[in-house]
């Protein structure tokens, strides 16, 4: 099984692939753990290491190409990444999105990051339109696109314990025999 979980950041993905990962037997591969290896390795912030990757796209290129490849390659896998669902296109079994209003996630940051949440929320800003434009620019991803996706869930509605039991309580109800409805990825441009 190949599932992936994607959203913003502080949309609760980390807190809830673990309890699907285990619910399910699944080895989880996060590309936000990757991302920040590689801008602790150069001695950077998320925020400067985006920033970064501005200018120079095979940062984000090499990282999207190992989520594919993981996705293609590998057999029961739980991938979270902002662009998880997109990367892994087809191959996916299911693919869930978490979000929340943009002031919650802040605050989340600022808790998980020990910063202001008013810092947190100019660098979640900054961070989201820069990223929307290079995915838009590198694959033709419009982010903001949820089509794809087969559960969308807002968490700040949900405790932190609730979320993972929705979500573990869907996928378990999903019979890939009678799915009728997977929206296939189209217009990707894999140009790693």
């Amino acid at each position: 099984m190949l599932l992936t979980v994607s959203g913003p950041p502080g949309a609760g993905k980390s807190t809830t692939v673990s309890a699907l990962a285990d619910a399910f037997d699944l080895e989880h591969v996060s590309g936000g753990d990757i991302f920040r290896e590689l801008a602790e390795e150069r001695g950077m912030s998320a925020v400067e290491f985006n920033r970064l990757a501005e200018e120079d796209d095979q940062i984000d290129r090499d990282l999207d190409r190992r989520l594919r490849s993981v996705a293609l390659e590998r057999d029961d896998v739980l991938l979270e990444s902002r662009l998880a669902g997109w990367l892994a296109g087809d191959a996916a079994d299911l693919r869930l999105w978490l979000d929340a209003p943009i002031e919650v996630r802040a605050a989340r940051i600022a808790e998980r990051e020990d910063k202001s949440a008013e810092t947190a929320l100019e660098e979640t800003r900054a961070r989201e339109e820069s990223e929307a434009l290079r995915y838009r620019e590198y694959y033709n991803i419009d982010i903001a696109d949820l089509s794809i996706y087969d559960v969308a869930l807002n968490t700040a509605r949900w405790s932190e314990t609730d979320v993972p039991d929705i979500l573990t309580a869907a996928v378990r109800a999903y019979d890939p025999i009678a799915d009728e409805g997977k929206y296939p990825v189209e217009g990707v441009s894999y140009d790693f």
